[in-house]
């Protein structure tokens, strides 16, 4: 029967990870499902406390990947730390409106981030009195940014679900 409900954890676990695209903090659904799982069954020894420590570490990563990604791309492309700081608050009220406005499951959300981010270092960047051309490079780095952290997070995701179904079905 334990094998049904590790099952059942894997399946529920991919679904959490499915949450990552709608800027949800799917990855810690996943630590706190397996915890919860190894509490509950902790007598059979299917989860360390190193293999939650590791998992927890690696969403940790994740995190600061996702958060850093859009300042990061727009610094990258020779934005100030103004856009910079532009291009993180437009990627989360971008998924926001995302969400809301643009119908297309699970993009929209990334779709609405990556917009936000270009959008808010764009205006930024021109508000700071840099040349049009300028701010639009400086946007499309931050948008490519948050692309590309919300893609690394998802991976960061994809080793966790690994190492969690690795470790339920090695012992």
């Amino acid at each position: 029967m334990i094998y049904v409900w590790l099952t059942g954890l894997l399946v529920l676990n991919a679904a959490w990870l499915m949450l990552v695209f709608f800027a949800l903090p799917g990855n810690w659904l996943i630590i706190i499902s397996t915890a919860l799982f190894a509490w509950w069954r902790w007598e059979d020894g299917i989860f360390s406390i190193y293999t939650l420590i590791a998992i927890t570490v690696l969403a940790i990563v994740g995190e600061i990947v996702e958060f850093f990604a859009g300042a990061g791309g727009a610094k990258k492309a020779g934005a100030g730390w103004f856009g910079a700081i532009a291009a993180i608050f437009g990627a989360i009220s971008g998924a926001v409106v995302g969400t809301v406005f643009i119908p297309i499951p699970v993009f929209g959300t990334l779709l609405g981030a990556c917009l936000g981010a270009a959008g808010g270092t764009i205006l930024a960047e021109t508000m700071s009195g840099k040349q049009i051309h300028e701010s639009v490079r400086s946007g499309f780095g931050a948008g490519t940014g948050v692309f590309l952290g919300t893609v690394s997070k998802f991976l960061i995701g994809c080793l966790i679900w690994l190492i969690v179904a690795v470790a339920a079905f090695a012992g």
